[in-house]
């Protein structure tokens, strides 16, 4: 089994976001964005930490669509006001 000991912050991107790794003193990893502050997630180990950054991700652009859509709508009608 391959150990990942980590100094410092580690920021990794796949085009779409981009994610920070830091190794916590008590063990484990957390994970965080700059871009998404809403996003602070942890695991036992790297891959854990960043397959549990999956679910909250995928719950914020879930919600981001809707608000777009919503905005849309609502612009839409108020450009219909006289």
């Amino acid at each position: 089994m391959n150990t990942v000991v980590l100094v410092k912050p580690y920021t990794v991107s796949d085009g779409r976001v981009v994610l920070t790794l830091q190794e916590e003193a008590e063990g484990g990893y957390v994970v965080t964005s700059l871009l998404v502050p809403q996003l602070i997630t942890e695991g036992d180990t790297v891959k854990e930490a960043f397959d549990n950054a999956r679910d909250p991700l995928a719950a914020l652009a879930a919600s981001r669509r809707k608000l777009i859509k919503k905005r849309a709508v609502l612009s839409s009608a108020y450009r219909r006001l006289p």
